[in-house]
């Protein structure tokens, strides 16, 4: 699933706040509707704040639960689990700008339908994995404890080579996946929606889409540290304010770029329904970036064990005005604003001061998710093994003589 999250990732690079970051419908229909009313404005943007929020939160969660699992498993295999490095945080804005300028020469060379018609094929697979891991432990817990869960392992082994050794015991995983009949049913249920959106691009298709792929992203994709959310974060705010302000390349591949990596709501559904299509849009890169950094904040104040989340829950709290900010400043100036101009100083000033304040600032800067120390420990142990073995063989044998 990890490399499911990274791919959608990689394309929400391509358009990170998709315009940067909440437009009133200018970017995604092409013209500059004003709403319908002051009210359904004001639906269509607290919405949006709504769902933008609860990603961040539920994804955080989530990530505490797959952090002990990548844990546990570390201590079994010694293997380390795949996090962010500084070296990939430094490296991110330039991909994402790279990724960024490419598709907008695609769409201007080649035809938009023809490359909204494949990048919708490709999202389509994506969103049915995502949706169904999203929705397994939801469904699980709804299902009777009457029905049955069976579980099933699909496995496809790469054998020997012709004419090598075929008494190997090393096998080669080519498919190794296990999975249960609820597990089906999640799948059933995500290809639904899938399909709905596949051939109909309904906005309320659209954001369950989006919501799968934020809530995976930020559970998923893991900091290992602060000091690595900090070069992402003022990595992509510098991005952010080039490709929005600098150039009109953001824009014009937000009017031309269709796929769920935007939570879209009509402005107009008080006065047309569902049929609405005047959009207020913001981008899931808005979501996945800073909600990845809370999520780490979350960690960090579970390994503090003081029974309280104090850094999570006030930045938090900031990135919920940092949205508010945006709004604010997008609808005084009538401008698109890139919202992480506001989301980054509050989403790193408000942990960094809080920790000042509280005398924390040297166990902030040293926590890790999975220390080197560890890791290095991990790996001694594992050379020195077969060591081990042979002198213990070797004691057998004497004893035995």
């Amino acid at each position: 699933m990890a490399e499911v999250v990274e791919e959608v990732i990689a394309q929400i690079q391509e358009n990170l706040t998709v315009a940067g970051d909440l437009e009133g419908g200018a970017a995604t229909n092409g013209t500059t509707k004003t709403p319908s009313t002051p009210e359904g404005m004001a639906l269509a943007y607290g919405t949006l704040v709504v769902m933008a929020m609860l990603p961040i939160f539920f994804g955080s969660m989530r990530s505490v639960k797959h952090h002990k699992e990548q844990s546990t498993a570390f201590a079994k295999t010694g293997e380390k689990p795949d996090t962010m490095s500084s070296k990939d945080a430094m490296m991110f804005p330039i991909m994402a700008s790279c990724a960024l300028f490419g598709l907008y020469m695609f769409f201007k060379i080649f035809s938009k339908d023809n490359i909204n018609f494949l990048l919708t094929g490709y999202f389509f697979f994506l969103g049915v994995m995502a949706l169904s891991h999203l929705l397994s432990p939801v469904i699980s817990s709804l299902i009777p404890a009457s029905i049955p869960k069976i579980p099933y392992h699909l496995s496809f082994v790469q054998g020997p080579p012709e004419g090598g050794d075929k008494k190997s015991k090393e096998k080669k995983y080519l498919i190794d996946y296990r999975f249960t009949t609820h597990d089906v049913v999640c799948f059933i249920v995500a290809l639904v929606i899938s399909v709905w959106y596949l051939l109909q691009k309904h906005w309320i298709a659209n954001n369950l889409l989006g919501l799968a792929f934020a809530v995976n992203g930020v559970e998923l994709l893991h900091l290992n540290n602060i000091a690595t959310g900090c070069i992402l974060l003022c990595g992509l705010f510098v991005y952010d304010i080039f490709w929005v302000f600098g150039t009109n390349v953001m824009v014009t591949v937000a009017k031309s770029f269709e796929a769920p990596i935007k939570l879209v709501f009509p402005q107009d559904l008080i006065t047309n329904g569902l049929s609405a299509s005047n959009f207020a849009v913001l981008g899931l890169g808005d979501i996945v970036i800073p909600g990845i950094f809370i999520a780490l904040l979350l960690r960090f104040d579970n390994s503090l064990k003081r029974k309280s989340n104090t850094y999570f829950y006030a930045t938090f709290t900031a990135y919920f005005v940092g949205l508010l900010a945006t709004i604010f400043v997008m609808h005084v100036f009538k401008h698109a604003q890139p919202a992480l101009l506001y989301l980054v100083p509050a989403c790193l000033g408000t942990p960094l001061l809080l920790a000042l304040l509280k005398g924390d600032i040297k166990t902030l800067l040293a926590y890790e998710d999975h220390p080197e120390e560890k890791v290095k420990e991990t790996k001694n142990a594992e050379k020195s093994a077969p060591q081990v073995k042979k002198e213990t063989k070797k004691k057998e044998a004497k004893k035995a003589k």
